[in-house]
């Protein structure tokens, strides 16, 4: 027995449990030792994963190593029964890389700046409560990964719904509460159903054990009840994929989630559906899941398309990289359902692939949305280029890794997921599957469409800004008003959000040149989704003049005024900082290292995945 994997559960939930300790009154101290804390216990954990994967037997990636299996309830012969291979490796490594990422990306930089939740500040935004919740969180994934037992895996699939939920609820934006509500009943409701189908099962194979049930590959269930079952899981673990159309919590909970918790959702918490399929569904109800597999295709390639068309419909930056996971998760679920080494493989790839490309697009997304106060495409105004160009780069760099371009990371599973259409499993359509084929390569173009027309929406093109008319007056008086902090920071005390304020007074709004002399006024664009636009009201030359220098200081302070670009506020907004670099780069190498090397990943996936389908 091996106490290396508890060792990899204990050291985050140790951590939790130490913050429940009481703490001095030294407000700055405690900030202080609020980030050092989270920083050593996710950076200790990252450090067990990266040892595991050091003295993992490559070898024999299907061979489950590692395994601690105790009696857990022994009444009812109950274990707690935990090993990894090659599927749950890399997900373990990604789980625990990205949440060190992200006490990288809260910890670090200016403690007065943007999205820093870990600051505390009056009015109370509970940091020691976001790093007790985020590692309360980080022990559910680990686990879910790692658990070898049915029940085992559903109380590790559950626990991370509650920590979620907080993280949506307390510390994310304006309409964050809705929000958080419709998270946690479809994940709930989807969880009734897979918690009957695991039980179903259990009372037909008189087992719970995960490695006893794939190797017997459905031995004493009917197919008539393995499609049953397969219909009861699956619907769970499409809830958490999210499957189209049970996607409709995703757009929400991602646009509403602070930073952090968009990183995690996307990065891991939605790898948890899918790695249910491929450890679970697949492997212990085979004829099931033949059963299913053309209806699981049909769904995943009407989610590919559905899923890109929706993001050529969205204005806001957040909501577009939602509800693109919804097409490339469309991608995972096809190859999964081809029943096929080659499309299982890429299904897993793809699985690795999106965690690394989404998590940087929401880590670029927040950055932008704390720079310019709004996440609102037609409000950030174009130009970033020019007044930000690293951060517009690292846009740039992860929409292109995200659409597939060869070379990076998010090309091979599409490709392989694609290829496993073209030849699926004996029994199946091949004429229905080259459909889903033929819509899902029509989904890759869309994607490429969506992602291009973002960038050059933001990214290119000459910038204009939208100012607030009274900042405009107050600055020809010869001050500018602080306007409060964003929406991701505001209303962290369960108060009125702080855009509510300007919200009521209801300020006048008009659109800057990005160049010298200002240009004529054009309508009104909000400033952020709490602050809407009212009729505009022209911006003088001299009101502009007075902003590049009465601002001054004041000008950094003042998100949710935007400025002009020459001489005024925007053009000294901050690029990337060291902070958000030290989060991304480990990110943007293992998009190129997968890229460029997908052999490193395939090595480890594909052994498991002949044993999982059963073939050669």
């Amino acid at each position: 027995m091996s106490w290396m994997l508890i060792v990899l559960l204990g050291v985050p939930l140790a951590g939790a449990a130490a913050l429940l300790a009481p703490f001095g009154s030294d407000v700055a101290a405690r900030g202080r030792l609020l980030r050092v804390h989270g920083l050593v216990v996710s950076g200790l954990t990252f450090a067990l994963s990266v040892v595991l994967v050091a003295a993992f037997d490559y070898g024999d990636a299907a061979r489950v190593q590692f395994a601690t299996d105790l009696a857990w309830i022994p009444g009812l012969d109950l274990r707690f029964h935990l090993g990894v291979d090659g599927i749950s490796l890399p997900l373990v490594v990604l789980t625990t890389l990205l949440t060190f990422l992200c006490f990288v990306y809260l910890c670090r930089g200016r403690a007065d700046g943007p999205g820093q939740l870990l600051s505390p500040r009056p009015g109370g935004n509970r940091p020691r409560a976001l790093v007790f919740t985020l590692l309360v969180l980080e022990v559910g994934m680990i686990g879910t990964f790692l658990a070898l037992d049915l029940l085992l895996f559903f109380v590790f699939f559950e626990v991370v719904l509650i920590p979620m939920y907080f993280v949506i609820a307390i510390w994310g934006g304006r309409a964050r509460r809705a929000a958080a509500i419709k998270f946690i009943l479809y994940t709930l409701l989807g969880s009734v159903v897979l918690l009957l189908g695991l039980l179903l099962i259990w009372s037909q194979t008189g087992t719970l054990d995960m490695i006893a049930l794939a190797r017997a590959r459905g031995t004493g269930m009917s197919p008539a009840v393995q499609t049953i079952a397969f219909l009861a899981v699956g619907i769970g673990f499409a809830v958490k994929t999210p499957m189209w159309p049970l996607h409709t919590w995703l757009p929400d909970a991602h646009t509403e989630a602070p930073t952090v918790g968009s990183v995690l959702l996307a990065g891991v918490l939605l790898k948890m559906g899918t790695y249910g399929f491929a450890r679970v569904a697949i492997p212990i109800l085979p004829d099931g899941a033949a059963a299913m597999a053309p209806w699981l295709g049909a769904f995943a390639v009407i989610g590919i398309v559905y899923g890109s068309l929706a993001c050529l419909a969205q204005r806001d930056l957040k909501r577009m990289i939602a509800y693109s996971s919804v097409g490339h998760m469309g991608f995972v679920l096809l190859g999964f359902a081809t029943l096929t080494p080659a499309g299982v493989n890429g299904a897993l790839f793809g699985n690795i692939a999106h965690g690394l490309i989404t998590a940087l697009l929401f880590f670029v997304a927040g950055a932008i949305k704390e720079r310019y106060g709004t996440s609102d495409m037609p409000a950030l105004g174009g130009g970033m280029l020019t007044r930000l160009p690293r951060l517009a780069s690292l846009l740039t760099f992860a929409c292109v890794a995200s659409l597939g371009l060869p070379g990076l990371a998010g090309f091979w599973g599409e490709m392989l997921a694609l290829l496993g259409a073209f030849e699926p499993a004996a029994g199946l359509s091949r004429p229905l599957y080259l459909v889903f084929m033929a819509l899902g390569g029509l989904g890759t173009v869309l994607t490429a469409a969506y992602f291009l027309l973002m960038l050059s929406r933001v990214t290119h093109g000459r910038g204009t800004e939208t100012v607030h008319v009274p900042v405009l007056a107050a600055a020809a008086a010869g001050g500018l008003p602080s306007t409060g902090p964003t929406g991701e920071e505001g209303d962290h005390d369960g108060g009125a959000p702080d855009g509510e304020a300007g919200e009521k007074e209801g300020p006048l709004m008009a659109t800057v040149g990005g160049g010298g002399a200002p240009p004529p006024a054009t309508p009104a664009t909000p400033a952020t989704p709490a602050t809407p636009a009212t009729p505009a009201t022209p911006a003088t030359p001299a009101t502009a003049a007075a902003l590049g220098t009465s601002g001054g200081s004041r000008a950094g302070a003042t998100s949710r005024v935007a400025l002009g670009a020459t001489g005024t506020g925007r053009s000294r907004m901050p690029d990337v900082s060291g902070h958000e670099l030290a989060a991304w780069v480990p990110l943007i190498a293992l998009i190129l290292l997968f890229g460029l090397w997908p052999k490193a990943l395939l090595l480890l996936t594909d052994p498991v995945v002949r044993t999982l389908v059963g073939a050669p």
